[in-house]
């Protein structure tokens, strides 16, 4: 019976897997001088009395590199979409054109980049307390099953398997923070 006892990697995988997903999407909402449709995916636009992402209340568009524009669908929302831009942190400035928005993405002068340098940073490191709070759930899941019976050396196998999927995950936390900063610093 306790030669039967199995640790679910396969779900410690998915998890971390998400981590670095949720990464990826914080990484792509940052602005890198290039004009993106994913940059505006945090913006919460107050419509029909809650809170809606922007790409529900009008098509967004980059026709050019260092443009992107929302046609928003409602008449009676242009003013609010244009409002929560504004507020977003963005640093972009609204142009109203009637139902379409146009936002010119400025370049990003040294002392910005340095600055969303850190915001990555920050982001990134997220994502490696959250790698690591998994591990924590499978190194707990371990100590569990020792004391239901699990053999020392299955015990120290599946300890190094859980730090080898740890120690590949927090490696591709690393690069995509490398490659993040490597575009936000390029000129």
């Amino acid at each position: 019976m306790a030669e039967d006892i199995e640790i679910d990697t396969g779900a410690l995988e998915r998890r971390m897997e998400g981590a670095i997903s949720a990464l990826r999407t914080e990484f792509a909402s940052l602005r890198t001088g290039r004009a993106s449709a994913s940059m505006l995916e945090p913006v919460m636009v107050d419509a029909y009395g809650q809170k809606t992402p922007i790409n529900q209340v009008g098509t967004v568009n980059v026709p050019e590199p260092r443009m992107v524009t929302i046609n928003v669908w409602d008449k009676g929302l242009v003013g609010k979409v244009e409002k929560a831009i504004r507020e977003s942190g963005l640093g972009i400035n609204p142009q109203l054109n009637g139902t379409i928005i146009m936002l010119p993405i400025p370049e990003l002068n040294e002392e910005r980049r340095r600055e969303l340098t850190k915001v990555a940073s920050q982001y990134a490191e997220h994502a490696r307390v959250a790698v690591r709070n998994v591990r924590r759930d499978g190194m707990d899941q371990i100590k569990k099953a020792k004391a239901d019976g699990m053999s020392e050396d299955d015990q120290k196998f599946w300890e190094t398997e859980v730090q080898d999927l740890t120690d590949r995950f927090i490696k591709l936390v690393d690069e995509a923070l490398d490659h993040k900063q490597a575009e936000i610093m390029q000129v």
